[in-house]
């Protein structure tokens, strides 16, 4: 057996983990963009990777917005579950073909069970005059390992909230993300990594860069419960101001619980270095040139840690673009 990728439609009526597992980890009662999206959701996708199953070639879910007559809502649903042994690459893409107003609201649930493996990569471009909030609930069990990335480019109001809970021994999660704002753009990612049991690893770099008057929040928080003795948990959020108007307001948090732990946290704001700028520019870079070499090698720190083959380069692609466009701002 392959696998499962259908459409709650196509399932709904004769598939028992849909049924027991949907909800189960997003509850509408704990969040109002939960509440929201189950309430109004039409359908959804589910993947479900059975045990001991490897698949080769990475899943892209593609969601693309296209012209309406008026404002209009769309409820994204996506339960991803990977069984014991299983492994697999999930590709989470948002984009618009147009500049209709518009708010997506998305909930993707996620499962990683027993000695698991998932790769998984949301890429958010949609129009900057649509709004973006989204919720992802992992749980990930017993020396499974998760790693995710999310990069945000557009939308007018973007809110990622990420929450991952490492629920069995030697569970580990590597988190990382971009944001790429410009203009009146504002961004968000607030995330929350739950250490349950011990000796798990969570890895976590968000990077932002913001151009314009644009705004971004990261809200980070890390909690090692009692009972997560020998934990190692590293959070890290840095931030790149290319206009004096732009903003950045970043909170990373520890809660620590335990007493045999190794946790580190930081966050760093600031500007394009002018020593830096100076010494590429005596090297023969014009000005613009000594900029883009800055930006392009703090960002693609996290682009470099994609390494699915032509999903980085897309990625590099976006950067490139929204360089070119953002000039004036800088």
């Amino acid at each position: 057996k392959a696998g499962i990728i259908k459409q709650f439609s196509e399932v709904a009526k004769r598939n028992s983990i849909l049924k027991s597992t949907l909800g189960s980890l997003a509850s509408f009662h704990d969040d109002a963009f939960v509440a929201f999206n189950t309430a109004f959701m039409s359908n959804g996708i589910l993947i479900h990777i059975p045990k001991g199953k490897i698949i080769p070639k990475p899943i892209h879910i593609l969601y693309l917005t296209t012209a309406h007559d008026k404002e209009v809502m769309f409820h994204h649903r996506n339960l991803i579950i990977l069984e014991e042994g299983s492994e697999a690459t999930i590709i989470e893409h948002y984009a618009s073909l147009d500049e209709s107003p518009s708010l997506t609201n998305v909930v993707t649930e996620m499962t990683i069970g027993q000695n698991a493996v998932l790769r998984h990569v949301k890429i958010q471009e949609e129009s900057d005059v649509l709004d973006h909030m989204a919720t992802t609930q992992a749980i990930v069990y017993s020396d499974a390992i998760l790693t995710t990335s999310i990069f945000a480019e557009g939308a007018r109001l973007g809110r990622n909230d990420l929450r991952i809970t490492l629920a069995g021994e030697g569970a580990e999660c590597s988190v990382s993300g971009l944001v790429l704002a410009s203009g009146k753009q504002h961004l968000d990612n607030h995330t929350l990594i739950d250490h349950k049991a011990p000796n798990c690893t969570s890895r976590e770099l968000i990077k932002g860069i913001h151009a314009g008057s644009s705004r971004g929040v990261f809200n980070g928080r890390v909690i090692v419960r009692k009972d997560a003795q020998k934990t190692n948990a590293d959070q890290s959020n840095k931030n790149l101001l290319l206009s004096d108007k732009a903003l950045v307001n970043s909170n990373p948090q520890l809660e620590i619980y335990a007493d045999d732990v190794r946790c580190t946290h930081g966050s760093t704001t600031g500007q394009l270095d002018e020593e830096a700028i100076f010494y590429l520019r005596s090297r023969g870079l014009d000005i613009q040139a000594a900029q883009g070499l800055l930006i392009n090698g703090f960002a693609n720190e996290i682009i470099d840690r994609v390494q699915i083959g032509g999903v980085n380069i897309y990625l590099y692609r976006i950067l490139s673009n929204w360089l070119a466009q953002i000039r004036s701002d800088m």
